[in-house]
């Protein structure tokens, strides 16, 4: 008889990515190093060889905002005779002004560095957020200069028709959700009536009302017509905020030309030019799909990276896009007008891939998985699905930890492609 995983497990955030209890193999070197972008902003990487001469391939690890120098998959990594690469962005532990066109530079900044290095091949693995960043990098750089994103969604020169982007000869995704602002779009909670009251309900869009459906536990059933309506209202709740966020862009460039052509220098309006606003977005944990569990069915447990209880998850102040810079908001998190969105990207990918599913993830659905698989063009591609929760843990106790195949998965697939 099988049990469940134990409650006290932590399930938010990035705090279980980490390699124990393992290490990495005997003998394996470590080299942290701080690098600057070409835009002039720091980041930080750490280099993990296996003992004996350089391998010719480095698979790198990142993530536009968690820290990953730990990340479970890099003893296996470093266990096939490969080197690894985890870096921190920029941004690491706080999306506050996380723009993905700026992040690209920190990718290029670490590939440039690995480069330098003497290695002759990169792959690319990108976990959960990860996923949709490195897609991004790698449709970018497999563009013409020219051809390049111009300007982030938010009118920024994004810089990247000058930056030098090393080439990428291979892809992993593990656990990839469609891009941060297509899984906000569809956990973005749109009953709330007013951005300015976090506790405001539209009572036929609620999702945690019994008459519209819910059940707790994972025994919520939603009729389809109600599904339909709800996920029209996301997608118009985030259109309202795209509009929010570049109105005070506008609002805030107005100030500056005012103050830069003298035409207004008073005090109030240079403030209003110096002032850069913060949206503070409530209520973004509510996809249906971790409440129904008849919706894209799979083997995950009721509940969201977040937690099992849907009040404490949705309306508490831990969640994505809580606060951010309008800037922000239309890079990283509009699922409809980020750039990094794979609806976007993936199609760009043309390199040997493997996707690495995990059957109980409560981020990445299969609908979502097949679809990412389907929009990659490339000849060479591979689709797993294993066992385990997003961060590839055991789905009941007793059981082995997904990521300990996904880890041999991922060898032998390196193995047989770059050694």
């Amino acid at each position: 008889m099988t049990t469940a995983a134990p409650s006290s497990q932590i399930t938010a955030g990035f705090l279980n990515t980490d390699w124990n209890p393992r290490d990495l193999p005997a003998g394996a070197s470590t080299r942290n190093v701080v690098l600057r972008t070409a835009d002039g902003a720091a980041t930080s990487g750490s280099l993990y060889q296996p003992a004996g001469p350089r391998p010719d391939t480095v698979v790198c690890v990142m993530h536009p905002r968690e820290f990953m120098a730990c990340h479970y998959l890099i003893p296996d990594i470093v266990g096939a005779g490969l080197a690894a690469w985890s870096q921190g962005a920029r941004s690491v532990g706080n999306d506050l002004r996380l723009e993905h066109e700026q992040a690209l530079q920190d990718v290029a900044a670490g590939l440039r560095f690995l480069r330098e290095q003497g290695f002759k091949k990169i792959v690319l693995l990108g976990n959960s957020g990860g996923a949709g960043l490195y897609a991004f990098y790698a449709q970018q750089a497999g563009l013409p200069a020219g051809e390049r994103v111009a300007r982030t969604p938010g009118g920024k020169s994004s810089g990247l028709d000058e930056l030098d982007m090393p080439e990428v000869h291979g892809l992993v995704l593990v656990g990839p959700h469609p891009g941060q602002g297509s899984l906000l779009l569809n956990c973005i909670d749109p009953s709330i009536a007013d951005e300015n009251d976090a506790l405001s309900v539209t009572p036929d869009l609620d999702p945690l009302a019994p008459e519209n459906g819910y059940r707790p536990k994972g025994q919520a059933r939603y009729a389809p017509e109600f599904v339909a309506r709800y996920r029209q209202a996301q997608r118009d709740r985030v259109a309202r905020l795209d509009a929010q966020a570049r109105q005070m862009i506008a609002d805030r460039l107005a100030a500056r030309a005012d103050v830069k052509s003298g035409a207004d220098a008073s005090a109030e309006r240079r403030r209003q030019a110096a002032h850069t606003p913060v949206l503070v977005v409530w209520r973004t944990d509510a996809d249906l799909r971790c409440l129904d569990l008849s919706l894209d069915p799979s083997d995950r447990h009721p509940g969201s990276l977040w937690g099992k209880d849907p009040y404490a998850s949705n309306y508490g102040a831990v969640g994505f896009a809580r606060f951010c810079t309008p800037e922000s908001w239309l890079s990283t998190w509009s699922g409809l007008s980020s750039n990094a969105s794979m609806a976007r990207t993936a199609g760009g990918i043309h390199q040997p891939t493997l996707i690495v599913e995990y059957t109980g993830d409560q981020a990445c659905f299969p609908s979502d998985v097949r679809a990412i698989h389907d929009a990659i063009p490339a000849p060479d591609k591979t689709h797993l699905r294993i066992r385990g929760d997003h961060h590839g843990r055991a789905l009941v106790e007793g059981e082995e930890p997904g990521r300990y195949a996904a880890g041999r998965e991922l060898a032998a697939w390196l193995r047989q492609r770059f050694l």
